[in-house]
């Protein structure tokens, strides 16, 4: 199997799962297997700190990836997605939560055209201690990063190995995968798939993964709005501020020299200059978040569109 190109790529971050890899990986192998396609499984340990590498060490065909020490989910993800070789990449959790079985569903429906097809846990089995800060990311995730995702925090997910090319992925951004690609143009479609309660091990979720993963919302919000050209978020913020600086100032002027007004005790001077440099400031903050964008994609030998295909007819 190593030496033919496989069709499929399974790949699973494992982080503390000593219980669930051995199962995990039968039910994955049983379930790429019935697909009939060339597969590879490939495995992340995340510096697990329990037996889960020694448990995954046993297992074959299998493509382990060790970290060093625990970088987190999102860096495991990527990892995994630069040593895919499959034409088409799955992802899952190593919980055993998301259920192999459901793979072929993903792939019929990337059959009908999409480029990105993501899991939704339509009967999910999580306390309430987890639904409540997802469904309270998700109303957030809809508002501001607008996709047509209902479930982006299921990580059962099937992508075209295309999606990746040139691009990394940081911080706590795999649950927004799909949006980021939907912003490269990528079509991006969803397939109700079933969800089990944990058995083994303890959930990774935490309030400060949820603090990592709302910060990484407004970057992608921010890219996703102002990435071509953010000299029109800070420049027109810019403008409007100094304009009501400018306003203010020539108000006090208007009363000093017209009027004859005191304005030596008075705090709108002081206003007007501050909302004067602010707004300089935020101008020229633009004007080289502009340039960095421009070397940004220049350096990367690309530019801020994507190529479906070129013919010539």
């Amino acid at each position: 199997m190593n030496d033919i190109k496989p069709y499929l790529s399974v790949v699973v971050p494992l982080y503390n799962e000593e219980g669930n890899v051995a199962e995990l990986y039968r039910k994955i192998y049983e379930a790429v297997q019935k697909i009939g396609r060339p597969f590879e499984i490939i495995f992340i340990d995340d510096g697990s700190k329990d037996g889960t590498l020694a448990a995954a060490r046993g297992l074959s065909p299998l493509k382990l990836i060790a970290f060093r020490k625990n970088f987190g989910q999102t860096a495991a993800f990527d990892a995994g997605f630069k040593e895919a070789r499959g034409e088409i990449v799955v992802t899952l959790d190593g919980d055993l939560q998301n259920d192999p079985a459901d793979i072929p569903l993903l792939l019929d429906k990337m059959a009908e055209g999409y480029d990105v097809v993501s899991g939704w846990r339509f009967k999910r089995q999580d306390p309430w201690s987890k639904k409540i800060p997802s469904r309270i990311a998700n109303f957030l995730r809809k508002i501001l990063i607008q996709d047509n995702i209902h479930d982006s925090g299921c990580s059962l997910k099937a992508y075209k190995r295309e999606c990746f090319k040139d691009l990394d992925f940081f911080g706590e951004m795999h649950r927004f995968i799909p949006a980021i690609l939907e912003l490269e143009g990528y079509r991006v479609g969803e397939v109700k798939v079933s969800h089990h309660p944990r058995i083994h091990g303890v959930t990774k979720y935490n309030w400060k993964r949820g603090i990592k993963g709302f910060v990484d919302m407004i970057s992608i919000w921010f890219w996703r709005k102002y990435s071509h050209r953010p000299l029109h978020l800070f420049g027109a913020t810019g403008v409007v501020l100094s304009s009501f600086g400018a306003v203010i100032l020539l108000w006090m002027m208007v009363e000093k020299f017209y009027f004859g007004a005191s304005i030596s005790e008075r705090m709108w001077p002081l206003v007007g200059i501050f909302f004067t440099l602010v707004g300089v400031q935020l101008f020229v903050s633009g004007l080289l978040a502009d340039i960095a964008v421009r070397s940004y994609y220049q350096g990367r030998h690309r530019m801020n569109y994507n190529i479906r295909e070129v013919r010539e007819q």
